[in-house]
């Protein structure tokens, strides 16, 4: 397929690749952010495309239509590929991850090859000369072809080359192992059988997407578990004596206390699968009667920005949020269950607010996601290092904004809303089912009803459930009295749409695939601030911004039925009314 770029060249102070000048010329991209793009990208030592994506001016999926229209090339969803189907060997792993493309087929004398930048002239001639046969190209979406390229190069061997030691905040007590003792476990961990099962464990659980691993030992037994879309899937039961000699090479890389099996321990590790591509897993150990059991969390940094349409807001919930954080002064509050995704909400805000011109501070339990440009502080209690002590010392250090991981006591809370009132716009979470019942869960804390009612300017609530797998979700027919017993309208079954449900198929998990967030967006209204002020109840602000249009969460997961993203069993499982 020749790659002619469908274009006049534009006058340039710097030479741009060809990504760049399609972009100028499709109006995606304008000729100065295209140039400062490209400078960082020599800066920085990275591909245009890499910085591009990484500065969110074009999303993976823009750029992918754009990209197809202009070479006139077939558009290709990876999700919808099977990658261990793919053909082996006909190209070199290493060039695949420096030009971020994948092999989906020969055909002849051609390889038809997956990229999201056809303009690539040289990894077309790389791919020429290292194969001897013509490239035919197929555009996909950048985030998704490079997670299956890392999922794809990465071997064991590379693997346990690239896991390197984390920066973890930890106690110099913990540290203190007596030298003996580390040198028994160093030997006993250095067992190669342990080293391949870890690493490929943690890559199996990066390549499906999963949240969390579990390690767990039992008295007879050993299991090992990932969390994909929220539910637990055991995925491999191991021999129960290797769980000491896994115990011992996960504290070793996570930089933890080999020597102490008495008590939890947090640490930290990265796992380096790409050039340009770091994933962060946050390890916490616990004590069991059999063992420790280890739980590791996969922190991908990526997830921060992918920007605020990716996390599934309705228009009239984004317009309510981009109005509430754009505000000077204020609190924003996120709520929900652990795991519901209150973190990479925050952070999603963070990322459209951090600009050069913002001072952002953070205070978290730990961090999770590196966010460059935004100062991070991890709150350590034993060192005295608490919430209340880190904001207290944000208010010294002239900030714009501040993002407080979670408020657990009256302390946080009356500073932090002190700082909303201050000129500072504050984010936060707080652990409670819904909207209404935050700001009574305010008032419990011993929070005055006009402190609450001037500071706090918009709460969300949120679940994630379960996303349908595109490829196989098949329609069903659900009674109509049990779609008006899960809250629907008579109205709203007008026979113009049907549920749809789960069936499972190669490319997805028992018919569900990803996930997608369920939200109640509230803003504090000034007849909300009215019923706060007199101390009404949780039904009071409930019924008011029922009246204002704010949907509950069992209305906004039902919404995602009739859009087909989910299934009304997944909605009446993670909303409850």
């Amino acid at each position: 397929m020749a790659a002619v770029e469908p274009f006049t060249k534009e006058t340039s102070s710097v030479a741009l690749p060809g990504l760049g000048r399609v972009l100028i010329s499709a109006g995606k991209l304008g000729q100065r952010a295209a140039e400062d793009i490209y400078r960082k990208s020599q800066s920085n030592r990275s591909s245009f495309i890499a910085e591009l994506m990484s500065s969110g001016a074009v999303s993976a999926s823009d750029l992918a239509h754009t990209m197809s229209t202009a070479f006139a090339a077939p558009l290709l969803d990876m999700d919808a590929v099977d990658r261990h189907r793919l053909p082996k060997d006909l190209l070199d792993a290493k060039i695949c991850q420096a030009y971020r493309v994948v092999v989906l087929s020969k055909r002849n004398n051609r390889l038809i090859v997956a990229t999201a930048d056809p303009s690539d002239q040289e990894a077309a001639e790389k791919i020429k000369f290292s194969t001897q046969l013509g490239v035919d190209w197929i555009i996909a979406e950048y985030d998704k072809l490079s997670h299956m390229v890392d999922a794809n190069a990465i071997t064991t061997g590379e693997a346990m080359e690239n896991i390197i030691g984390g920066d973890f905040d930890f106690d110099d007590t913990a540290i203190g192992a007596p030298a003996e003792a580390a040198e028994i476990n160093m030997a006993e961990v250095e067992d190669a059988p342990v080293v391949k099962f870890l690493h490929k464990m943690l890559l199996d659980a990066y390549s499906m997407r999963a949240s969390d691993l579990h390690f767990e030992p039992y008295e007879h037994n050993y299991r090992v578990r990932f969390r994909i879309d929220g539910e637990l899937r055991e995925i491999a039961s191991p021999p129960v004596a290797i769980k000491d000699k896994l115990a011992s090479r996960i504290k070793v890389i996570s930089r933890l206390d080999i020597s102490e099996k008495r008590v939890p321990q947090d640490g930290k590790m990265k796992l380096k699968i790409g050039p340009d591509r770091v994933i962060d897993f946050r390890v916490s150990t616990l004590p069991t009667l059999f063992g420790e059991k280890i739980v590791i969390r996969i922190l991908d940094p990526s997830s921060a920005k992918l920007g605020i349409d990716a996390l599934g807001y309705e228009p009239e919930e984004k317009e309510r949020v981009m109005l509430a954080i754009g505000r000077p002064y204020g609190m924003v509050l996120v709520t929900g269950p652990t795991g519901s995704g209150k973190t990479v909400s925050l952070y999603t805000f963070l990322n459209l607010l951090n600009k050069p011109g913002v001072n952002i501070a953070t205070a978290e339990d730990p961090s999770e996601i590196n966010l460059p440009g935004v100062n991070q502080v991890n709150v350590n209690e034993k060192a005295g290092m608490t919430f209340a002590v880190a904001l207290k010392s944000f208010l010294r250090q002239d900030p714009d904004i501040i993002m407080v991981g979670e408020i657990r006591d009256l302390e946080t809370a009356d500073i932090s809303i002190k700082a909303a009132q201050t000129g500072h716009l504050v984010l936060s979470t707080l652990h409670t089912n819904d909207a209404p019942t935050t700001l009574t869960r305010m008032r419990n804390m011993g929070i005055a009803p006009f402190n609450i009612a001037s500071s706090v300017i918009l709460i969300t609530a949120q679940r994630l459930a379960r996303r349908l797998c595109p490829a196989c979700k098949a329609l069903i027919d659900i009674p109509q009295k049990t779609l008006l017993e899960s809250g629907y309208k008579p109205e709203e079954l007008d026979g113009s749409w049907k549920p749809y449900g789960p069936v499972g198929c190669n490319a997805c998990n028992n018919g569900y695939k990803g996930r997608v967030g369920i939200y109640q967006v509230m803003p504090i209204s000034e007849e909300i601030q009215r019923i706060i002020l007199r101390d009404g109840s949780a039904l009071d602000i409930a019924e008011q911004a029922k009246l204002e249009g704010v949907r509950t969460l069992r209305q906004a997961g039902l919404h995602k039925v009739k859009l087909g993203l989910t299934s009304l069993e997944e909605v009446l499982a993670v909303s409850n009314e």
